[in-house]
């Protein structure tokens, strides 16, 4: 199992591919990849299982998925946000989808006094980016 903490300046963060943990969340926040298999039934493509620990308050940069995602809120609640869409909480055991290609305006810990953890679900191509920064 690897922990990833990243040191987020722009330049780094773009310049970041799935081999090199494209994970453009917030230094402090934990993003454990928890599995990374190459599908032999879909060729050309991998699931990847990672979690992210947020701290009371914390949030991710807007960004998108090459990838398909799927995710689900294992303790705490989580304010997320795809373009076109209204912000929505998730508590402990809820779950949502974001189809390749979205953009992910807000991800974010509910709670600005206890921790949240999600799990994420992705399938993409092997050279394709995890999370892609958005310019804002």
């Amino acid at each position: 199992m690897k922990v990833l903490r990243l040191l987020a300046t722009p330049l780094a963060v773009l310049a970041l591919s799935v081999s090199a943990s494209a994970f453009a969340h917030d230094p402090s926040e934990k993003v454990t990849i928890l599995q990374d298999e190459v599908l032999k039934n879909v060729p050309g493509k991998k699931a990847l299982m990672i979690e992210v620990d947020y701290k009371p308050g914390q949030s991710s940069i807007a960004h998108k998925h090459e990838g398909t995602a799927m995710a689900y809120v294992i303790s705490g609640s989580i304010t997320s946000q795809v373009k076109g869409e209204q912000p929505k909480t998730y508590k402990a055991g809820e779950y949502w989808y974001e189809a390749a290609g979205s953009e992910h305006l807000v991800s974010k810990n509910a709670s600005a006094t206890k921790p949240a953890k999600l799990l994420v679900f992705m399938v993409l191509s092997p050279d394709e980016k995890v999370l892609i920064p958005l310019e804002n």
